[in-house]
């Protein structure tokens, strides 16, 4: 057994180590963003928070819909039905610019909510800035997803490594040159780092479509030979499938945004140390998160060969394998917290608010990691509303709440922004429980289906 472990193991960190460098890169982008921006000032990083806290949420509702080409891709690669791939990519393709078109209207508009919160004028006039800034990357980077999932399918990850790797490191001068104001460039502050993103964003679009027409990795699937509308059938399965995980996502990532919102009052500081202890999580996490994005491709793929007992042990793998890198990485931020911490501001009171929450951010690290193997097992069986209810009740109705009471009244006096990550911590756990138990009936249903 524990050589079968040991396998499958592999297996998965072989489809999942370059989509660990990719989200590294991707995650880099923002922890640059961060780095420089909060080197500009405090003012800057907190308003890069709350841009953020729109950004990534309202990206993930409508483009997660792009999430689905991974399993449909991967299950139809393993059941090795190439033909097929190609004109599916190009229908998908016409939904991707389609869902892409409405960022450029959303996100230069996105200011009116944004002065809706209780924040400091400046905070909340860079932080609208910001949003416009990256109305065109958010287009870009949905079509650079849809070719990603396509690509991830196809196990074919490496590729996209190298691209992300490319947008990282040209990330980092653009990020410099536009805060700070460089070769002419007037200083934008936290808003450069919104050009600097949708410059990115464009370059590797760009760059993975002229990759994937030429490649010869890929001219099995024909891929951009045709670009058919959207069949009623295709359209159908994509949202299916690909609006519950965006919704779900969005829920998620909401969540995080609504902590933020109900923290903004507190002050720039305990904003500023908040998003620094999250930015810290979520580095980290993207290792778990990298296992979870390829257990979804290797489950889809056992089962497109109609392995289905292989896919259910291919499922419990990658919540064992999530789950151990989680409580690796509980160790080390806890042990390093503070020099973390210090790595993101140079102001002391925004460092020690970030040095305190980082003790919970670590504690997440554990459920956060065990609930993403499961997910990503799911999506591989095609199985994504009720994953997104149960977030919709956990997050929403139990954690956010919690949070918001535990912050400003607590039992015994307020918690501060200390009451909102134990609530968070105590959804997170509960939703890591319900979505394993969901997995295990899943995969046992398909094998008995299937026997």
């Amino acid at each position: 057994m524990l050589t079968k472990f040991q396998n499958e193991f592999k297996s998965l960190l072989k489809i999942g180590l370059p989509i660990f460098g990719s989200q590294v890169s991707y995650v880099f982008m923002g922890t640059t963003d961060t780095l420089v921006a909060g080197r500009a000032s405090s003012t800057d990083l907190a308003a890069l928070a709350i841009g953020s806290a729109f950004t990534h949420p309202i990206w993930l509702l409508i483009a997660g819909v792009t999430f689905a080409i991974t399993p449909i891709m991967a299950q139809l690669y393993g059941a090795k039905e190439y033909s097929k791939i190609g004109y599916k990519l190009g229908e998908v393709l016409w939904i991707s610019i389609s869902l892409g078109l409405l960022f450029l209207i959303i996100y230069p508009n996105l200011y009116i909510l944004v002065n809706m919160l209780q924040l400091e004028s400046e905070v909340a006039r860079i932080a609208g800035d910001y949003l416009k800034a990256l109305s065109i990357g958010m287009f870009a980077m949905t079509i650079f997803t849809c070719l990603r999932c396509y690509s991830e399918g196809l196990t074919l990850t490496l590729p996209i490594f190298y691209i992300a790797l490319a947008g990282m490191l040209i990330n980092i001068p653009l990020d410099i040159i536009f805060v700070y104001g460089y070769f002419g460039v007037p200083a934008m502050g936290g808003v450069g780092c919104g050009y600097a993103t949708s410059i990115v964003s464009v370059f590797m679009t760009l760059t993975l479509i002229i990759y994937i027409a030429r490649s010869k990795n890929y001219k099995v699937t024909k891929p951009f030979e045709k670009l058919p509308f959207p069949s009623m059938s295709t359209f159908t399965e994509v949202f299916k499938l690909g609006f519950p995980i965006g919704l779900g996502i969005f829920i998620e990532l909401a969540m995080f945004s609504g902590a933020a919102m109900i923290l903004s009052p507190l002050g720039k500081e305990i904003v500023a140390g908040h998003a620094i202890a999250m930015n810290i999580a979520s580095f980290f996490f993207v290792i778990s998160l990298s296992v979870g994005l390829a257990a979804a491709t290797r489950v889809g793929n056992l089962i497109g060969a109609k392995r289905m007992s292989d896919a259910r042990f291919a499922s419990i793998s990658s919540v064992f394998l999530c789950t151990m890198i989680a409580i690796i990485n509980t160790i080390i931020i806890l042990i390093f917290k503070d020099q973390l911490s210090s790595m993101f501001s140079s102001e002391e009171a925004v460092v020690i608010v970030a040095s305190s929450l980082l003790i919970f951010a670590a504690i997440f690290q554990i459920p956060d990691g065990a609930q993403i193997g499961a997910i990503g097992a799911l999506r591989g069986y095609k199985d994504t509303f009720a994953p997104m209810v149960i977030t919709l009740i956990v997050y929403w109705l139990i954690a956010i709440p919690v949070g918001y009471f535990l912050t400003y009244y607590g039992i015994r006096n307020p918690l501060g922004a200390a009451g909102m990550w134990i609530a968070m911590i105590g959804g997170l756990s509960i939703f890591a429980v319900l979505i394993i138990l969901r997995l295990q009936w899943i995969s046992k249903k398909f094998n008995r289906v299937m026997s």
